[in-house]
């Protein structure tokens, strides 16, 4: 009773010299970063909108005339070798989709080689993916079937090692597609031209397309986003200065930029990224392609997608870490340039863009409901915010009525977008770490029937659970409550919302179940 009635006396002496200080510093610190993001975003729609408006289209702005296909002399010669590389691990679900889009290509069967770089533990699996390959082989297709003795290095591990074949030598270009990638037939005769006619390009990106976007909530939020990161930052980035990061797939190399880049390097998890700033570093240009669209798969299990966006924000900001100097030093780029990669790319949007979305809006916000002197002007809470969110929804006009729930799901994936981030930063412990992202498929539509698996799921309701998020969720309905019962700025509003979203996910109702065979 005497322990209890003397936390309001403590409360009362440490509340004006240290929670009210410290509160105010962060709500400062948390304006300044929703500042610079505001106006980053500006900075892209007004891009965007001139890239728009002028036209300035990738074919305006770069040569790409069609490789000639009549010339009786040369024939196939006329085209440069391809190399097309698959990398997957335990893809039992999609294998067969990009092997057979790959393998369907329209290119010179002679011009064209095709690696199956498999890093799967089932041996299972790998048995069925070697006998789809030389199904393939027996039609004619220049497919070969890789594997390694260990998963060294991961991703960059396996494409490294694919490039250490004699016959690469004679390849000019690789195209990298993940396991539930499907480009369409004609992704080499629309992109390899600009490759072809600007000696100056190292890298051709297109644009992802999402099959399974419609099959839940979850995989329309992850749509808006990604069109967001596709419609207005890789189109900005390559407009600007012909730089943005490799999304790791869906895109071709020059194979000489590469080699002279250094090559796969498995030092973070995000060795696409990692190797497109040291060839951007080498004064290799960039060109992103919206107008080619490549079918992929979309995570539609709230764990697949968690595991995912750990790796693609912590390994960016380790990257970051890790490159720092060697770019402020770099002396081949110009300082615009540097800027651009330092602030813009890595900065604002890998870091900023993480951590005050969850510091402000679950943390300093609902603190400030407890300690009235400390006030958010309206303009910081309110007219930013909605203005970055309108911003960020012209990718996907036709979402445009998800927003809010956009907006919660967002706010509660910054929890764990913001703890990837500081790992990274500070290299902890699951700095490195890296989960293949689980593809469905097909799958979904098979196990979905079995209405006995289905009931045994949803009686293991507790493995479902996500403690963190629960934990969120009462902190904000608290925070709600007391906001409706003495506060004045009416945040109870907005804390019931984002409070139920942790809920929902914190309890595991949202994204696919895949019941249990």
């Amino acid at each position: 009773m005497d322990a209890a009635a003397a936390l309001p006396e403590a409360w009362s002496q440490v509340r004006a010299p240290v929670i009210v200080p410290l509160l105010r510093l962060a709500v400062a610190v948390c304006l300044t970063m929703s500042v610079l993001l505001f106006l980053e975003r500006m900075y892209m729609a007004v891009v965007i909108a001139g890239v728009r408006l002028l036209r300035l289209r990738p074919e305006r702005r770069y040569r790409c005339d069609p490789i000639p296909e009549d010339d009786p002399e040369l024939g196939s010669a006329a085209f440069p070798s391809v190399l097309v590389q698959i990398p997957m691990f335990n893809e039992r679900e999609v294998y067969q989709l990009s092997i057979g889009a790959v393998c369907g290509l329209s290119w010179p069967s002679d011009r064209l080689v095709v690696q199956v770089l498999d890093d799967s533990t089932d041996e299972v699996i790998k048995e069925m993916v070697q006998l789809e390959c030389e199904r393939w082989a027996r039609k004619g297709v220049n497919i070969t079937y890789q594997i390694r003795d260990d998963r060294r290095g991961y991703k960059a591990g396996a494409l490294r090692a694919g490039m250490k074949h004699a016959y690469v030598r004679e390849c000019e270009y690789v195209a990298i597609f993940d396991a539930d990638f499907q480009p369409d037939p004609d992704f080499l005769r629309r992109t390899i031209p600009y490759l072809v006619h600007n000696p100056e390009i190292a890298l051709v990106q297109a644009r992802w397309r999402f099959v399974n976007a419609d099959e839940c909530l979850m995989t329309r939020m992850q749509e808006m986003s990604l069109d967001y990161h596709f419609t207005v930052e890789q189109e900005v980035s390559s407009s600007v200065c012909a730089f943005f990061g490799f999304n790791g797939t869906a895109g071709v190399w020059r194979i000489s930029a590469v080699n002279e880049a250094g090559g796969w390097k498995d030092r973070t998890t995000v060795e696409d990224m990692d190797l497109a700033i040291r060839a951007s570093l080498k004064g290799w240009k960039f060109v992103y392609l919206g107008d080619v669209q490549v079918k992929s798969e979309l995570p539609s299990t709230f764990k697949a997608f968690r595991f995912q966006q750990h790796r693609w924000s912590c390994g960016p900001a380790n990257l970051f870490r890790k490159m720092l100097m060697e770019i402020v030093t770099n002396k081949k780029v110009t300082i615009w340039k540097k800027i651009h990669v330092i602030y813009n790319f890595f900065l604002i949007r890998k870091i900023v863009a993480h951590i005050i979305t969850f510091s402000f809006y679950c943390l300093v916000i609902p603190a400030t409901i407890f300690v009235p002197e400390v006030r958010i002007p309206k303009w910081g809470c309110v007219y930013i915010p909605s203005a970055i969110t309108l911003l960020n929804s012209v990718g996907t006009p036709r979402s445009f009525h998800l927003l809010f729930f956009w907006v919660a799901f967002e706010n509660v994936m910054s929890l764990h977008r913001t703890k990837a981030t500081l790992i990274g930063l500070l290299e902890a412990g699951r700095a490195n770490e890296w989960v293949v992202t689980a593809k469905l498929g097909s799958a979904m539509k098979m196990k979905s029937s079995n209405k006995a698996g289905l009931k045994k799921q949803f009686m293991r309701i507790w493995e479902r659970l996500h403690i963190t998020e629960l934990g969120v969720g009462t902190f904000l309905f608290s925070c709600g409550w007391y906001d409706l019962a003495y506060g004045r700025d009416h945040f109870y509003i907005y804390l019931f919302f984002q409070s139920i979203a942790f809920f929902i996910i914190g309890f595991g109702y949202v994204g696919t179940i895949v019941p249990q065979s």
